[in-house]
């Protein structure tokens, strides 16, 4: 009967122990999914709320596809306001998401982070903001906006915006 367990403790430990690993392994990588999965969420409200901000100021025209004709002193002040948050947010976005090699999910999420920086990148008003507004920003994330900006309007030049 002695024999009986302890063979029995050699097959538990044996095959017990790799089941355990791989169910470790597994929820660890839950759990990373649901992390990710929350940025993305968190990333996606403070993009929800950047529009709110846009739609405050009907004024400045900023979701037109046509930068606003002869603005004031105090409607470019604001442009460079909300171009400015929403350049900080596209580097939170490029920081926390971006990978150069991503699975499909991750490269799914990212896409739709490329696709709001391909948009505004179109914009003449942000696109010639560009110089100012990354002014002290992370170099690789100036890189890729930049590369982006180039691919949607030309390339980024020093301008008096």
């Amino acid at each position: 009967m002695r024999d009986f367990w302890e063979l029995a403790s050699y097959v538990v430990t044996a095959l017990g122990l790799p089941v355990a690993i791989l169910f470790f392994a597994w929820e660890q990588r839950k759990e990373r999914d649901n992390e990710e999965e929350e940025q993305y969420q968190l990333l996606s409200d403070a993009y929800n709320d950047f529009l709110k901000v846009v739609l405050a100021h009907p004024d400045l025209q900023l979701r037109s596809s046509d930068p606003l004709p002869d603005p004031t002193p105090e409607q470019r002040e604001r442009m460079l306001v909300i171009f400015d948050m929403l350049i900080s947010l596209f580097e939170r976005a490029y920081l926390v998401a971006y990978k150069e090699a991503m699975a499909e999910t991750e490269a799914r999420r990212w896409n739709s982070w490329d696709d709001y920086m391909r948009e505004w990148c179109r914009r003449e008003d942000f696109h010639n903001a560009l110089p100012l507004l990354l002014r002290g920003e992370d170099p690789e994330f100036q890189q890729y906006i930049r590369r982006i900006a180039a691919e949607e309007r030309g390339p980024v030049i020093l301008s008096t915006y």
